[in-house]
């Protein structure tokens, strides 16, 4: 698995994706059958949840470039937070859903019994610490307040970020404020639900706010302060259940995300805040 893009693989994808074709049409009582094309001619429906930005952006993308030549139907099914996804998926709402990195997913079937998979990673949608009082980390004052998200998956992610830039000590597996381990500065964090901390940005020194509550809120690259890389562990997965880990509709659509041509959207599109996934 490269993260830079290389030749496409178009004309073998067809080649594969048309062979799965014709074995689904022969699998009648498959689940992924039911789902699909009731007339047999392709691959059909699949009904895939995520947030708006970037990952509907990028379904959308992929439904009119690219999955149609290949018989498959994506229907994106929006979703607002990141709460809900997951449970769409576990009780059949949807089919698959593109919004979370593995460490999320882990937690949520940790936490809920579940037992959904990741079919591999798909894009990092950096995350950006933001402020609309100071220009650098530099500017930070000791005791600044800063607003961080109040999930164990992305607050951790939030503190090993300042960690990195040596503002603060964290432990290994820190998940919360509990983690932090040596806060020379005296920094006051606020946990703030990660949909609503765009709006936090004007209350506070600095709030850590993810691409796909960022962009819609009209932040832009000119107001953070600091932003992951492409080194990040947070990258996004394509999930799905494990019965469907293997339907041809899935297959198809992480080809697709994994594709050098959705590798050249998101970089004409969000001009490297969103960091492609191709495959070698």
């Amino acid at each position: 698995m490269s993260r830079t893009a290389r030749t496409a693989r178009t004309p073998l994808l067809i080649a594969a994706v048309a062979s799965a074709a014709l074995l689904l049409a022969g699998c009648a009582g498959s689940p992924a059958s039911e789902s699909g094309d009731a007339d047999g001619d392709g691959l059909g429906t699949l009904k895939v949840g995520a947030l708006q930005t970037p990952a509907g952006d990028i379904l959308n993308h992929i439904a009119e470039n690219g999955a149609a030549e290949l018989g498959l139907t994506i229907e994106f099914v929006p979703f607002t937070d990141y709460n809900t996804p997951n449970t769409a998926l576990v009780d059949g709402s949807i089919d698959a859903n593109l919004f979370q990195n593995s460490t999320f997913l882990e937690n949520f079937n940790t936490n809920t019994g579940s037992d959904l998979i990741s079919v591999g990673e798909a894009y990092l949608p950096s995350a950006a610490f933001y402020s609309s009082k100071v220009d650098s980390l530099d500017d930070l004052e000791d005791g600044a307040t800063i607003a961080i998200p109040n999930d164990p998956t992305n607050e951790g992610r939030a503190l090993k970020l300042l960690a990195q830039e040596g503002l603060i000590e964290v432990s290994d597996d820190v998940a919360d404020l509990t983690g932090i381990t040596d806060n020379p500065r005296d920094f006051r964090f606020q946990e703030i639900e990660n949909a609503t901390l765009p709006q936090a940005v004007p209350d506070v020194d600095a709030a850590f706010v993810t691409i796909s509550f960022a962009l819609p809120a009209g932040l832009t690259a000119d107001q953070a302060i600091l932003t992951e890389g492409e080194g990040s562990p947070y990258y996004n997965v394509l999930a799905t259940r494990p019965d469907l880990k293997d339907d041809p509709r899935i297959v198809a659509l992480y080809d697709l995300l994994t594709s050098t041509d959705v590798a050249d959207f998101e970089n004409e599109t969000w001009g490297g805040l969103v960091v492609p996934v191709t495959k070698d």
